[in-house]
């Protein structure tokens, strides 16, 4: 199975371990962003995450030398490792559940537990790439685990970002209208406005989209209440929001026309930009919680339903 390399050489392992590592590493760093949601913080987040991916790489990269040497508790690592993960996992919802209380516009719940799953995910990321560099490495030759490295950090970088709004929906600006104390985007209902100074201001600063989806699995997606947050979150964190605590009034809000599946968007932005809107709002991930897929379904097949 192994070429010419001594495998049991010191300085051959060594070289396998440290490829590995650095491998491991790199995928980490390419999967680490803080964007406009701020979110892993910096300096002192992204230390965290980066030294968890350090560990990661670590794990991965000696598991193949240990297990070859038939240490077969590196299997127990990387089970403990699993379980270390799963605590990120944990810790990073329970402080974005905490930050999203002080929010004007909160992320929602199932916005949370995708960011988690994903911080989540990427180690285990790290630790395959890590692991799989180091097998290469050290079963065929140093370039060839280079090569594979290379090509499992193109394949990170595929995996690092999914599907957007703009796959299952079309986005179209629509005006905001205000017919007495009834507010409408387009002509989808959205709320009842009792005082004048807030029909004022809607009326002056309003702006409101709709999404139309293309078929009836992105209408099931958009009809999910965490993911219409994830909308609200991204327009009011990139463009800023027009209000302060304690006015329910000027609050972003997404409606579903129920007819014909039609989400109607209509925030109070600081910056007035329909364009920007536009594109931010087909760039909103669509969140993997929220996917509904109906047409799958068995009974929209023609498929008769199966037991067993």
């Amino acid at each position: 199975m192994w070429n010419h390399y001594n495998i049991g050489e010191p300085h051959h392992i060594l070289y396998g371990i440290l490829l590995g590592l650095g491998f491991g590493i790199a995928a980490r760093l390419i999967m680490l962003r803080t964007d406009y949601r701020q979110y892993p913080t910096y300096p002192h987040g992204r230390i965290i995450h980066i030294s968890l991916g350090v560990i990661a790489a670590a794990l991965g990269a000696v598991a193949v030398p240990a297990l070859y040497e038939k240490n077969y508790t590196a299997i127990t690592f990387l089970t403990l490792a699993a379980q270390q993960f799963r605590d990120v996992r944990k810790m990073e919802r329970d402080t974005l559940e905490k930050i999203d209380s002080l929010e004007l516009v909160p992320r929602g719940a199932t916005y949370i537990e995708g960011i988690a799953m994903v911080f989540e995910g990427r180690n285990y990321l790290v630790i395959l790439t890590a692991l799989l560099t180091a097998l290469t490495s050290l079963a065929l030759d140093y370039w060839i685990g280079a090569a594979a490295g290379i090509l499992l950090l193109l394949i990170v970088k595929a995996l690092k970002s999914g599907k957007s709004i703009s796959h299952i929906a079309l986005a179209e600006s629509a005006p905001v209208r205000v017919d007495g104390p009834d507010l409408y985007v387009g002509d989808i209902y959205i709320m009842n406005v009792g005082l004048t100074s807030n029909r004022q201001i809607i009326g002056e600063r309003g702006l409101g989209i709709i999404l139309t989806p293309y078929n009836p699995n992105g209408k099931a997606t958009l009809s999910n209440l965490g993911q219409r947050q994830a909308l609200l979150y991204d327009l009011s964190t990139i463009l800023g929001v027009y209000r302060d605590d304690g006015e329910p009034a000027l609050i972003p809000l997404a409606k579903l026309d129920i007819k014909d599946g039609r989400l109607a968007v209509f925030i109070l932005p600081q910056e007035r930009q329909p364009e920007k809107a536009l594109e931010i709002i087909r760039r909103v991930p669509i969140l993997e919680a929220a996917v509904r897929m109906p047409t799958e379904a068995g009974v929209n097949k023609g498929k008769e339903r199966q037991h067993g």
